[in-house]
């Protein structure tokens, strides 16, 4: 079923909240005050930890043995969150970090958790919490220094005023919408299920053409490791420190008293991707002139991280002067490759791919589930070194190959924003009473238990979890 096929309500009324416009004629407008009441409760140490996520809404947190989990050591002083409570993270709730909770357990100090009243069912308010309209009303109820750190306190909270339909029906929409989620979710997984395979596949052609070239009966030696096996006889072998140098970043958090400073752009972790940039959010610095003329990038240079998942580290992409004098911080390096020895595009097909791969993953230094390298590791890393000429011509034809494989990706990247830009859409139109889905809702077919997911894959990026600080990974790129 589409939006098209819904109707609206037969009768209308005014709700007398700007942002919220007309409402049915039976629902009515309360204060989240007289809708729920909140929940302070410790000393429950035994319960799992819950955490906020910006898509998936409340879920329970797994460590797997992540070193994170030790700086959580004082579980008394976190909140109890009762299954069917909502919990909403207070810096992060103007941007949707709320949800109810699927099962007892424990939420951070810098945690809301409030109980809903007999008759409210929490999760209708889960998806009127999230709607965009309602997170630009947050905003105006939270307070803080900077917009990025307002906080909505529980007195602001039970202040705000929320749409509330008759307790029957706000069952009923939450039955329209967990199935018409679940269902965009499954859709939403299989092109990205598509854009694994095509990445894969793409993969396979530029590892091929790296480490062997383009003629398959080129004549081949030994290459000296055991996890690349043979390379053309006429190619050399070197490390990165013979072809490129590596510079180090800027270390931010210094001070500096009676020096001239000036204001740059610089780039942050989560500006460098794998094999992509992105340039949406970045941040200034003041520094003296001379620190930034040492950290400034120059196009042409190979950005990596020196830290992230495993299976991404290493991994780079070029910069081509984006931003004008931009600098970059400490944890990026910027690998510039020397003319007539290495091109940075050929460097970056050798960083990801089974060359690649197999030395930093044996390299890194590894927690459970992160991993890390460094500037001496990145220098030793070993490189096969065509001609200036051959390299050409192989990066040459990996664009020709992977130009098919490239399109269809971007499609279903373009499918997928449409989808999540469609279920957005769908659920402020229902949960705002655009839409009338009791017909609907009463047509859908009984379905097993499933969570109730508003993200559409189970691999979330850092940045989509709420955190509340005690991830000393989220506390680094905050201070970053």
């Amino acid at each position: 079923m589409t939006i098209a096929d819904l109707k609206p309500y037969p009768a209308m009324k005014d709700s007398g909240v700007p942002w919220l416009g007309p409402i049915p004629a039976s629902w009515s407008v309360v204060r989240n005050g007289r809708l729920f009441v909140e929940r302070k409760e410790t000393g429950f140490a035994d319960l799992p930890i819950l955490e906020v996520s910006l898509r998936s809404g409340v879920r329970v947190r797994r460590f797997d043995g992540d070193a994170r989990k030790q700086l959580m050591l004082d579980r008394d002083k976190y909140k109890r969150a009762c299954a069917g409570d909502l919990a909403y993270n207070m810096m992060r709730m103007w941007q949707g970090a709320v949800g109810r909770a699927p099962v007892d357990g424990l939420v951070s100090p810098a945690y809301v958790v409030a109980r809903p009243f007999t008759g409210v069912l929490g999760g209708y308010f889960a998806y009127l919490f999230r709607a965009d309209a309602y997170m630009g009303e947050v905003d105006q109820y939270s307070h803080g220094i900077v917009k990025d750190r307002n906080r909505l306190y529980w007195d602001q909270f039970k202040q705000m005023p929320s749409a509330c339909p008759p307790t029957e029906e706000q069952a009923t929409i939450i039955r329209f919408l967990s199935h018409a989620v679940r269902q965009i979710g499954r859709y939403i997984r299989a092109k990205q299920k598509l854009i694994k395979l095509l990445e894969e596949q793409k993969q396979a052609i530029i590892n091929r053409a790296v480490t062997r070239g383009l003629d398959p009966n080129v004549r081949l030696k030994p290459s000296g490791l055991q996890w690349l096996g043979e390379m053309p006889e006429h190619w050399t072998r070197g490390r990165l420190k013979d072809a490129a140098s590596i510079q180090t970043g800027l270390t931010l958090g210094k001070r500096y008293t009676g020096v001239v400073t000036e204001s740059r752009t610089y780039l942050r972790v989560a500006n460098v991707q794998v094999g992509r940039l992105d340039l949406r959010h970045t941040k200034r610095v003041d520094v003296p002139a001379d620190e930034a003329k040492s950290t400034t990038l120059r196009s042409g240079d190979v950005l990596m991280t020196e830290g992230g998942d495993i299976d991404k580290l290493g991994r780079g992409c070029v910069w081509r002067d984006e931003i004008p004098g931009c600098l970059h911080q400490n944890h990026i390096f910027a690998v510039r490759c020397r003319n007539g020895i290495l091109l940075p595009e050929f460097l970056v097909g050798l960083m990801s791919s089974r060359l690649g791969r197999a030395y930093f993953q044996l390299t890194a230094k590894q927690t459970t589930n992160l991993a890390s390298t460094n500037g001496g590791t990145l220098s030793a890393f070993p490189i096969l070194i065509p001609s200036i000429a051959e390299q050409r011509a192989i990066l040459d034809a990996i664009a020709e190959e992977t130009t098919a494989l490239n399109v269809a990706t971007d499609r279903a990247k373009r499918e997928i924003v449409l989808l999540r830009e469609y279920r957005t859409r769908l659920i402020a139109d229902v949960v705002t009473g655009r839409l009338d889905v009791r017909e609907a809702a009463a047509a859908l077919p009984d379905e097993a238990d499933e969570p109730e997911l508003l993200g559409d894959s189970s691999v979330l990026d850092a940045e989509e979890v709420a955190d509340d600080g005690d991830s000393a990974a989220v506390q680094e790129e905050d201070e970053a």
